[in-house]
């Protein structure tokens, strides 16, 4: 079994704010999966369902975002689940938007929801960090991941969240690259190559044109009277 935690805050004035996408994708994966309906557990929510092979309980932490290690440490322990069966997804300021990594183990990066998981689980858990890009001061960084996403972006994210959702099963059954190619094929998908233009006619076949023309009667009728 595995644990697929979606990081963000509760309340519908968070909703659309870039500290949320966790929570967006998540919602997108048990709509789209047919997951179990929502409920209230882990001091948070839950739903179940399969991703492939794979039995997967989702959470949303109702910890508020800092806290969030709360309700992941206690899911983990009563599901008696490992570190390594727990994927945190959450928004990544270092990334830029509609960029999507996986990573296994490692720091928090200063990202006070991962801070909290840390403290409650330890590191090494998986992490899929979805980028929302930088405000390019870190003293704005706070004020700007508890904004919504701007209206410009409401395409590429709709794009990574159904991207997420198309690789989900890959995610959890350890498939790194799968799924982040599915994620790339919704964000940036493959143009069509245009259309080739005709050749010309190869020097042969513009010949044999050209000899079928002169048989033609009319050509030797001109070539009757003279020229």
């Amino acid at each position: 079994m595995k644990l697929l935690v979606g990081l963000g805050n509760v309340g519908g004035k968070y909703a659309r704010n870039r500290h949320n996408i966790g929570f967006m994708v998540v919602d997108r994966i048990a709509d789209d999966h047919g997951f179990s309906a929502w409920r209230r557990k882990f001091q948070g929510e839950v739903a179940e369902g399969r991703l492939g092979s794979e039995k997967v309980m989702l959470l949303k932490p109702h910890t508020m975002m800092n806290l969030s290690g709360q309700a992941v440490g206690e899911a983990m322990r009563y599901l008696k689940l490992t570190p390594e069966d727990v994927v945190i997804l959450h928004d990544e300021i270092d990334l830029a938007p509609a960029k999507c990594r996986v990573k296994r183990g490692g720091g928090h990066a200063g990202h006070n929801g991962l801070r909290s998981i840390h403290q409650h689980i330890g590191a090494d858990y998986v992490r899929v960090r979805l980028g929302v890009g930088h405000p390019g001061d870190k003293n704005k960084v706070p004020g700007y991941v508890l904004k919504d996403f701007a209206k410009a972006d409401e395409g590429w994210l709709d794009d990574v969240i159904r991207g997420c959702s198309d690789g989900a099963a890959k995610l959890v059954a350890g498939d790194d690259g799968g799924f982040m190619n599915a994620v790339a094929l919704r964000a940036a998908p493959q143009r069509e190559k245009p259309a080739r233009p005709a050749k010309e006619a190869a020097p042969k076949a513009k010949e044999e044109a050209a000899e079928v023309a002169s048989t033609s009667p009319f050509a030797k009728l001109l070539g009757k009277f003279g020229r």
